[in-house]
């Protein structure tokens, strides 16, 4: 088993303007999968900067 090494990840606070609609979607899909709106947005920024094609 590795060894636990906790790491403290340096973050910021920001603020962002979502379209009525995008921010609903976000909201229900943050509900259905019990995870917060913050780290859902942040998973998927993520999953779009490791996906994107130059």
């Amino acid at each position: 088993m590795k060894e636990f090494k906790p790491i403290k990840q340096e973050k910021t606070v920001i603020s962002i303007r979502l379209d009525v609609d995008i921010l609903k979607k976000v909201d229900e899909l943050s509900r259905q999968t019990d995870i917060s709106r913050n780290e859902l947005i942040v998973q998927c920024i993520e999953y779009a900067l490791n996906n994107f094609k130059n």
